[in-house]
């Protein structure tokens, strides 16, 4: 699953501290499905295991698939929720993972938050679901940079092109 935890007209992104930005990206927080767990629920764990933040869900976005060829011969089913923080939010921490879900080394990183305008940097697929997000506070009329990024409603404009089994 993937997690778009959304504070005000920001995302919170993250990038491996011991991996070049060329190789891993500019991420979200994501993982994986425990078995017997609903989505909503493992995509709240994995933004406290990976960030440190304790958060809500505030919908959920959809399923994308994602095939992961070359790096692997798989296609990943994604589950996308849009988050909310439920308390105070630091402007860019340190995190990280001692034991992996997936084995190996420990993983630290870097979280911040960047302006949803500069979302489309996220790597792997993990954007699919950006233009579905909507803004979790009232959109100040006087801000012209929401309403650019957001529209004069405070809705993300939609793309000419209909999402996947939209007409």
């Amino acid at each position: 699953m993937v997690a778009y935890v959304v504070h005000g007209r920001r995302l919170l992104v993250l990038t491996h501290d011991d991996v070049p930005l060329e190789i891993a990206g500019v991420q979200v927080p994501a993982g994986t499905i425990e078995h017997g767990e609903a989505p909503d629920v493992a995509v709240v764990r994995e933004v406290l295991e990976e960030t440190g933040l304790r958060t809500r869900v505030v919908r959920a976005l959809g399923v994308e698939r994602f095939d992961v060829w070359p790096s692997k011969p798989e296609v990943h089913e994604r589950h996308f929720f849009q988050l909310a923080s439920v308390e105070d939010v630091p402007t860019r921490w340190s995190a990280g993972e001692q034991h992996p879900s997936g084995g190996g080394a420990s993983q630290r990183w870097t979280c911040w938050w960047t302006p949803m305008e500069h979302a489309h940097v996220l790597c792997a697929g993990l954007g699919a679901r950006l233009g579905e997000i909507r803004p979790d506070g009232p959109v100040d009329p006087d801000d012209s940079s929401a309403r650019d990024v957001l529209g004069a409603d405070g809705v993300p404009p939609r793309s000419a092109h209909p999402p996947h089994g939209e007409t």
